[in-house]
């Protein structure tokens, strides 16, 4: 039996190669190894997002950006976090069994907070909501960052506690943490994010995927000089999308000199759009058929329910709610 992986993207803005090479691959190689769960969560959302046009148009867009990028939604459950309202009741049920002193000690609270973000309910609960996520639909493996693992000692900890309380209820589920992906460096060389500015977007025309390119700052070095192509950031993006063979012969021209800057910041462009271009044409699609979209995500949520129905009547029942 596959084991069930469960993710969840927050609508937030344009995607970068970052974003792809560091998460969303992953994500799409799950669907042939395990039963991916990727919801996009919209009600986490909420704690920092207060427009509600903004969040209907991310939400969309998000959902379109992973279509096009390669999640199949007959190869997985693929749903808007919304459209399951048994999630929130879980919530609830969850977090009269949550001690105070365990969402006092989370960090990303202390962090978001300590940041600037207004310390409202909402986000002194995210933990809870996020551990509904994962509970109710019995998920086995949640791959996190490093940052993430608190969130999911949280999980693991309510989820013995409640079978404990009220018996044998909910798949008790293990984080990943994914082996190390070398930083994904930005334009500047730090790494890649949308706060920095450095960003190459993945959905973007060859004029503006160009000039991202030839903007990538290098070293001084003359077409005829020898060149290390691992302290070149130029050279560490076009790896990404080249086969070996390719980025032996790159690097080879690095080491020999006679390579200038601009060539290779060609090849680089013309590797992102070989390997992003098609992507961007599937893009538009979703974009100009909004209603495929939505009747996509209303056909996964119909599908998750189904799960997310019968976890909650095993709740109801062991809690007395249901009598």
């Amino acid at each position: 039996m596959k084991k069930r992986v469960l993710t969840g993207i927050q609508p937030s803005g344009k995607l970068h190669i970052g974003n792809y090479f560091g998460t969303i691959r992953r994500m799409i190689d799950y669907q042939q190894s395990s039963e991916l769960f990727l919801s996009i969560v919209n009600l986490h959302s909420m704690t920092t997002v207060t427009d509600g046009k903004s969040l209907k148009k991310m939400t969309l867009d998000a959902a379109a950006d992973m279509l096009a990028l390669g999640i199949d939604p007959d190869k997985s459950y693929f749903w808007v976090q919304s459209d399951v309202p048994e999630v929130t009741e879980l919530a609830w049920a969850l977090s009269c069994v949550t001690p105070m002193g365990m969402l006092e000690r989370a960090h990303a609270y202390k962090d978001k907070t300590a940041k600037g973000l207004h310390p409202n309910v909402g986000l002194f609960n995210y933990p809870v909501l996020m551990m509904a996520d994962i509970l109710i639909n019995q998920t086995n493996v949640v791959p996190v960052g490093k940052d993430q693992t608190q969130h999911m000692e949280m999980a693991r900890d309510i989820a013995n506690k409640f079978n404990n309380q009220y018996g044998d209820v909910f798949t008790v589920p293990e984080a990943e943490i994914p082996e190390a992906i070398a930083v994904i460096p930005g334009t500047d060389g730090q790494k890649m994010s949308k706060s920095y500015g450095n960003t190459i977007p993945i959905f973007a025309s060859d004029a503006e995927w160009k000039k991202a390119v030839m903007g990538i700052v290098t070293d001084s070095k003359g077409v005829e000089d020898k060149k290390d192509p691992e302290k070149c950031t130029v050279f560490a993006l076009y790896k990404l999308m080249a086969t070996a063979h390719e980025q032996k012969a790159l690097a080879d021209r690095y080491k020999k000199g006679g390579l200038g800057y601009g060539e290779a910041k060609a090849m680089l462009l013309a590797k992102l759009i070989e390997t992003f271009g098609p992507l961007r044409d599937k893009r538009k699609h979703y974009a100009d058929h909004p209603s495929d979209v939505e009747a996509i995500l209303a056909k996964g949520a119909e599908k998750v329910r189904k799960i997310s129905l019968e976890t909650m009547e095993k709740v109801r029942k062991a809690t007395g709610l249901r009598y």
